[in-house]
């Protein structure tokens, strides 16, 4: 019997799908792909759907609930009604004389593990929505001309694709002389003017946007000391639009160096299309070998937002790149590299970092292959937490249970290796981890009449089961069922490399990583449209997250619904009851149902019943949410 497919789901391209957005950010993409310009992005960014498609993308965010200078947060947005929002947002960013003006940005500075600050700049809940909007529409634009080379803040880009085209430079390549950059702060030095000619250079001509653009990277920071300070270059950390911006203007120096090598016009020239398996690639390999022949200098860059490298395959090459892409940085970009922090590294000899990693190539065979680690300052910082979190442990901090605390290092233990699984030597950093945290439990939790560390303790999750059934270094403390999970049971992954049809803006691209959503297109649409007196915006919205969870059908009959008209959203608690307009107290139900659920005679009810043909196992769906009103159960 085949097995049924799997449904794969990427929550940002479900929720445009919910808005009817897609379709949009697909033209987009294929647009700026073509070489057009857009002159007129206003109407796409303050369109309805657009609108309330951010407040959805962004309500997750936990960090939607932080308040700015204004004191207010995502609920202050979710309690309004979709009408209110819409107009709001038109109003704030069109409406007035003196046109958008975002509300002073509130500064934080965040500790860094080295005991200095970063500075975290937190607009104002709306302007953080406005930002979302504006994103949504810039990001396909944007990304049908960005690098492939950038890996960070991306969509379906992440650290181990950048840590496998690392492997992949070092090993297979042959590209041992690696050249760490550090750009000074560049995030509180972008050149404003740059970026906004940047913006242009990438097709981007509505003067409007570029206004509101120029309006948020000047928007006044207030100072933890309530000064006021009116910044003249720089992107918010803390932003929403501020790590596409980042890429925007870092975007320049991904493709210049490209064209001194892998893009260069020899390659281009004396290339061919290729089948590899399945896939048509551009083989430019001829190109390459008449380069190598000529005095050009080979050289390759990976970037993750800021922090990137440029791998070469000589010193020579290595020293005459470094002082050519500083110059052109410094000219080009109008950001300083720093001398202390930049440096080659060859990688035969020395370790190179990179986010978070540090990385050589080691003789075995005859060839070269990566060794790879945790890097040395991440390793004092996890094995300090983990430490401290095995104290807590033996000792709960005050309102702390040791089951609380359990659970929140075996989440620490669960982030660091999903994290640094990716390093070849995982293992023995883990053991480390490991020896020093057991050594700590061991001591703390001895007592006179023995050790209340155990081997064996209470039932285990299937998940549990699966990735530390067979390890022998589980342990429990007396009478808690909670394991603490064993951070030295992991073994390495290898790093997946990007695929590189995979697009959240093409069909072809999504169908490998996003099942489109099967559900009447007909309906959906309705409901988005239609206006729900007197409801809330986050009542709007899980209204139509309920339409999809419930597969479009009815929670009573299972019946699909055939028109937006029919569907009737039930609160399980009434708002009498103190229910509120929540996803968790919703139902969607057939509008003739309704009936069902208020207090009526036994000999009405009982015509209903037989009028709307309802059975058994409807009959136990209706109490139970009658139940839950405090209503009478229908016998």
């Amino acid at each position: 019997m085949p097995k049924k497919s799997k449904t794969l789901c990427v929550d940002d391209l479900r929720h445009a799908e919910y808005y009817g957005m897609q379709d949009t950010f697909d033209e987009l993409y294929q647009k700026s792909q073509n070489g057009e310009v857009f002159e007129n992005l206003m109407d796409l960014i303050v369109s309805r759907d657009n609108i309330l498609l951010a407040y959805r993308n962004i309500k997750a965010n936990k960090g939607s609930y932080t308040a700015g200078t204004d004191k207010k947060n995502i609920t202050d947005i979710g309690s309004r009604t979709p009408d209110d929002v819409v107009k709001r947002v038109r109003f704030i960013v069109t409406g007035s004389e003196h046109g958008y003006r975002p509300k002073p940005v509130r500064r934080k500075d965040i500790p860094k593990p080295n005991g200095k600050t970063r500075p975290l700049g937190i607009p104002c809940i709306w302007d953080r929505l406005i930002q979302q909007c504006i994103k949504q529409i810039m990001e396909p634009i944007c990304e049908a001309k960005f690098s492939n080379n950038s890996y960070g803040f991306r969509p379906n880009r992440s650290v181990e694709h950048a840590i496998n085209r690392t492997y992949t430079m070092l090993q297979m390549m042959n590209l041992h002389y690696v050249i760490e950059f550090d750009i000074k702060g560049f995030f509180d030095n972008v050149n404003h003017s740059k970026l906004i000619r940047q913006i242009w250079s990438l097709g981007i001509h509505d003067k409007t946007l570029i206004f509101i653009i120029k309006r948020i990277l000047t928007a006044p920071i207030k100072m933890p000391d309530n000064t006021t300070v009116l910044p003249d270059k720089g992107t918010p950390q803390g932003g929403i639009i501020s790590p596409l911006l980042a890429n925007i203007v870092l975007n320049e120096l991904d493709w210049w160096i490209a064209s001194q090598w892998e893009e260069n016009p020899i390659a281009i020239s004396r290339g061919r299309e290729r089948i590899i398996g399945k896939t048509k690639v551009f083989d430019k390999s001829h190109g390459y070998r008449i380069m190598k022949n000529t005095e050009m200098k080979e050289m390759h860059i990976i970037r993750y937002a800021d922090d990137f490298r440029i791998f070469c395959r000589t010193k020579e090459d290595a020293v005459r790149t470094k002082e050519a892409v500083t110059e052109w940085i410094e000219e080009r970009l109008k950001l300083e590299v720093s001398p202390e922090k930049t440096r080659i590294v060859n990688t035969r000899k020395r370790w190179s970092e990179f986010l978070g990693f540090k990385i050589r190539v080691r003789l075995k065979h005859h060839k070269y292959v990566v060794q790879s680690a945790i890097c040395d300052k991440k390793v004092e910082i996890e094995r300090a937490k983990l430490v401290e979190q095995a104290k807590n442990i033996a000792k709960p901090r005050e309102k702390k249970s040791c089951l609380s605390e359990i659970q929140l290092y075996n989440s620490m233990v669960l982030g660091i290796q999903n994290y640094y699984q990716l390093a070849t030597c995982i293992s023995i950093d883990c053991r480390e981890f490991h020896r020093r945290v057991m050594t700590v439990l061991t001591n703390r939790l001895n007592t006179e009449t023995g050790s209340m560390l155990k081997r064996e303790g209470g039932t285990i999750t299937q998940a549990e089961k699966e990735r530390f059934g067979q390890s022998k270094m589980i342990r429990y403390v007396s009478g808690i069922d909670q394991m603490i999970y064993p951070i030295a049971f992991i073994k390495n992954k290898i790093p997946m490399a990007k695929r590189s049809i995979v697009c959240s803006y093409t069909k072809e691209g999504r169908a490998l990583i996003h099942t489109e959503l099967n559900l009447n297109q007909y309906v959906l649409k309705g409901l988005r449209e239609k206006i729900s007196v007197g409801h809330s915006t986050e009542y709007h919205d899980s209204k139509i997250s309920l339409f999809s969870a419930q597969k479009g059908k009815c929670a009573i009959s299972g019946e699909e619904f055939a028109d937006a008209e029919h569907v009737a959203v039930w609160l399980k608690v009434p708002g009498s009851l103190g229910g509120f307009e929540r996803y968790k107290n919703m139902v969607l139900i057939h509008k003739k149902y309704l009936i069902l659920l208020q207090e009526l005679p036994q000999a009405a009810i009982k015509d209903l019943i037989k009028t709307l043909n309802i059975t058994k196992k409807m009959l136990v769906k209706i109490n139970s949410l009658r139940e839950q009103a405090n209503l009478s159960a229908i016998i």
